[in-house]
């Protein structure tokens, strides 16, 4: 299933240092606004030491990892969204990313400019949340003159429910505070699912320090912590000028070397990546034997049919029942043939919800 992440933040808060660090397409990276004009997309591999191993085992002829895309979206600025500064290219930008890492400038540098004039994450937070929220307000207050007049009537209860509930949306954004802090349960959301509000999407504030930052973070850090504690964000500390020096390296041992440095243990970008798929809720089952090793991704709680169908439609439509292996059992044992002579293969139906790590194999007809 494909994951699209996008990065957005202030002009020159380090943004597409940190795309670049974490894709494999280059953003332009220069101390000026909008240097980033059309939204770059990028695909990173996701780490996943568990397929390292699978292939280890079995030595397939083919490898696929689990990817994310990752789009560098331009600087946004007071008043995008009333169309500054391209704001509403931006803005619709981000309506179509699946989650929003949000890029805070936590480093001090004479030699970098920053577009308010001085360093303030939490004022710099402030500035893009209230300008996705005023875009927000702007699609529900549209939204609520179209099924006013059918919700009042009380002939339509669809209607109703849509209509009571925009209005809790709006409540909550007049007030400064974002969709996403509206609880709603999931039959609801599917009555205001279409609007695809910018501000209703899973949120990462990523704290851009300096290398001496790197392994503790600074009072901008706690700063952002404090001001985000009611959210339930996840908040990383990044340097990413440092990652896009370790993404340069030739080799993983050299990577390594270089985080042990710098006091760290794992890279920003792997660290990042952990915490899209927690924020996303999503895990990985794998595919395994000698002609392919292949990690996918699914939503935690979907049952074994669902995931059949990530690999194809067919397999979901004709789903007969799953074959599965822990993958502690595989790597203990070493193959499928001895996981089978050993009793660890169980036979799973429509209701089996797959676990993350589990190695799959579907039987279907159609």
């Amino acid at each position: 299933m494909a994951l699209q992440c996008g990065i957005v933040g202030l002009p020159n808060v380090g943004k597409s240092t940190l795309f670049n660090s974490l894709s494999n397409a280059k953003a332009q990276a220069a101390n000026f606004p909008f240097c980033t004009i059309e939204p770059n997309v990028g695909v990173i591999t996701v780490p996943d030491e568990r397929l390292t191993r699978l292939v280890e085992i079995d030595n397939p002829k083919k490898v696929v990892p689990t990817t994310i895309e990752i789009v560098d979206i331009a600087g946004l600025v007071k008043g995008a969204s009333k169309g500054e500064g391209l704001g509403n290219k931006f803005l619709g930008n981000i309506r179509n990313t699946d989650a929003i890492i949000h890029v805070l400038r936590c480093f001090d540098s004479g030699d970098i400019t920053h577009v308010d004039g001085s360093v303030d994450p939490v004022r710099d937070k402030e500035i893009i949340d209230m300008e996705l929220q005023l875009k927000d307000l702007e699609s529900v207050e549209s939204r609520i003159g179209k099924v006013k007049k059918q919700a009042e009537t009380g002939g339509d209860k669809n209607a109703k429910r849509t209509y009571d509930i925009l209005v809790r949306y709006q409540e909550a954004l007049q007030a400064g505070q974002s969709a996403r802090t509206v609880i709603l349960d999931k039959e609801d959301r599917k009555f205001t699912a279409d609007l695809n509000l910018l501000t209703d999407k899973p949120v990462m504030y990523v704290c851009n320090v300096d290398e001496a930052s790197a392994a503790t973070g600074n009072a901008y850090v706690e700063a952002v912590r404090q001001a985000t504690k009611s959210e339930n964000a996840e908040i990383l500390i990044v340097a990413a000028a440092i990652e896009a020096d370790i993404a340069e390296l030739d080799t993983n041992e050299e990577r390594q070397m270089f985080l042990q440095e710098i006091g760290l243990t794992e890279s920003g970008v792997a660290r990042l990546i952990k915490s899209a798929y927690k924020l996303l809720d999503l895990q990985t089952y794998f595919t395994t034997g000698a002609d392919e090793s292949r990690a996918w991704t699914f939503t935690c709680g979907m049952k074994a049919p669902q995931t059949a169908g990530i690999i194809h439609t067919d397999f979901e439509r004709g789903f007969i029942r799953a074959e599965v292996i822990k993958y502690a059992d595989y790597v203990s044992l070493g193959s499928e043939k001895a996981c089978r002579e050993a009793g660890k293969i169980s036979i799973e139906g429509k209701e089996y919800v797959v676990q993350d790590g589990d190695i799959m194999h579907f039987l279907f007809n159609v």
